[in-house]
């Protein structure tokens, strides 16, 4: 076997080297690799578990291993390390971050939610652990509908960060929660217009979209589900052609899946682009999740309290899932 310093002058260069000492890697040090379906294909290939958010914590909750390299963003490596304290958890790129998760901060949140005392607070998952710290439920888009309704009718709901799925969630079950006014850029990217104008090319395409988007492009979808929710409808719909709006990483493992099916990422509002991608999710390369493994670093590193409280909401929903 090569020695740590020799493959740090000569690291592996194509994919497939990569890959292969990826393997050897996971193995020496007892290693797993979670990835999100937004990773680039190389990364999704790799993957010991892929998933969307729901999936990943729960797998995070069961892993046995001594290190978790986590391909995603900020905020999932972060509850994989709040769900897992003594663990190591790797993130290939600490710059990873989150729009979403961004657009609420914690000082601000905490003055909004001390507006509304009575208000149960549920936080999507794609925040920050401080926001986590203020809520007393977590969700993600797949289990969204199931935690608020989880809730007593007549109890005031603060839902956060995302408007767009707080909007949706309101009027799939009816309630007036009070929303955080935050929003993702990656699904608020999405053209209506041109959207109306694919749809033309494809006739027969399905129109497929994740929550997080705008209500004028959820308002004209054939369904609308979560990242896994929108990959199993493809599997079991009996269509051939789909437009897909959500992050164009998830076409990758859409196409695996049905081999026979045609997915066409959902078109921009920005002309330079052809689909909507997350700069930040892209920051993770095979080469990065390779490097972290092999030196270990860099590292999630959280203080104790701050995992304690955080952890809390996050159990709550695990159970409820």
């Amino acid at each position: 076997m090569k020695s740590v310093e020799n493959t740090l002058k000569n690291p592996p260069r194509s994919n497939t080297n990569l890959k292969e000492e990826i393997q050897k890697l996971k193995v020496e040090k007892n290693a797993v690799i979670l990835a999100h379906y937004y990773q680039e294909e190389a990364i999704q290939d790799v993957a010991d578990y892929l998933g969307d958010s729901l999936f990943l914590a729960q797998q995070a909750a069961k892993v046995d291993h001594d290190i978790i390299v986590f391909a995603g963003v900020h905020f999932m490596a972060e509850t994989a390390k709040i769900i897992n304290p003594t663990k190591k958890v790797l993130l290939p790129d600490l710059k990873a971050g989150c729009s979403l998760a961004d657009s609420c901060p914690p000082e601000d949140f905490a003055a909004f939610k001390s507006k509304h005392p009575n208000a149960i607070v549920v936080s999507y998952i794609n925040c920050s652990a401080e926001i986590k710290t203020l809520s007393d439920l977590v969700c993600t888009s797949t289990n969204a509908e199931k935690i608020i309704e989880s809730i007593p009718k007549d109890q005031e709901i603060i839902f956060a960060p995302d408007k767009n799925l707080g909007a949706y969630l309101n009027k799939k079950t009816g309630r007036k929660m009070i929303l955080w006014e935050g929003s993702c850029i990656v699904h608020e990217a999405f053209s209506f217009e041109k959207i109306v104008s694919l749809t033309k090319s494809y006739p027969k395409a399905k129109f497929i979209a994740h929550p997080e988007s705008e209500s004028p492009v959820l308002e004209i979808a054939h369904y609308i589900g979560s990242t896994s929710g929108l990959l199993a409808f493809v599997q079991k719909d009996s269509a051939q052609d789909y437009i897909v709006a959500t992050e164009a990483g998830i076409l990758h493992e859409m196409q695996k899946r049905c081999p026979e099916k045609t997915f066409i990422p959902a078109p921009v509002e920005d002309d330079s682009c052809a689909c909507s991608e997350c700069a930040f999710m892209k920051l993770n390369t095979l080469e990065k999740l390779y490097r972290c493994l092999l030196e270990g670093t860099p590292e999630i590193e959280m203080d104790t309290e701050l995992m304690d409280a955080a952890r809390l909401p996050i159990e709550r929903m695990l159970k409820l899932s």
